[in-house]
């Protein structure tokens, strides 16, 4: 009996996945839970329309964040703190400060897109900003002393 999986199977598949299980197992447990679908013609057309739709999304959201990555990249930022005579830092940089850094420069990104190190002192620093799956950027950070 051949199925189409509605979600992700372990030991049998991904979500849209056309596979072939015994008649009981798909007839008793995966059809009426909902888990899976028969895979008849017409189904498959269906999953087939529906798989480029969605790669055709994908391409089109990977495109932008592309673009949006060309304009970030290599971009610096300057973080403003607190800190004490030896350039320790009260506290540390978060992401939510360099999230409003970056939206004061014209770019807004979701503060948990940003992926950086813990910044205890000032200096220099760099955080990687991740806009898509398969796309993310280098953004410089200098963390200097408030007046």
């Amino acid at each position: 009996m051949k199925i189409i999986l509605k979600e992700d199977i372990k030991n049998l598949g991904q979500k849209d996945d056309v596979v072939a299980v015994k008649n009981g197992y798909g007839r008793n447990f995966l059809i009426p839970t909902g888990k899976a679908s028969l895979a008849t013609e017409s189904a498959l057309k269906v999953l087939a329309e529906n798989l480029k739709q969605s790669k055709y999304k994908q391409d089109k959201i990977k495109m932008i964040a592309t673009e949006y990555a060309e304009k970030l990249d290599g971009t610096t930022i300057d973080i403003l703190t607190k800190a004490g005579s030896n350039g320790k830092i009260f506290g540390s940089v978060t992401t939510i400060q360099i999230a409003q850094a970056l939206k004061d420069k014209g770019f807004d990104v979701d503060r948990r897109k940003i992926v950086v190190d813990d910044i205890k002192f000032l200096g220099e620093y760099s955080a990687i900003v991740n806009l898509h799956r398969e796309v993310s950027v280098k953004v410089n950070l200098n963390v200097v002393q408030e007046a």
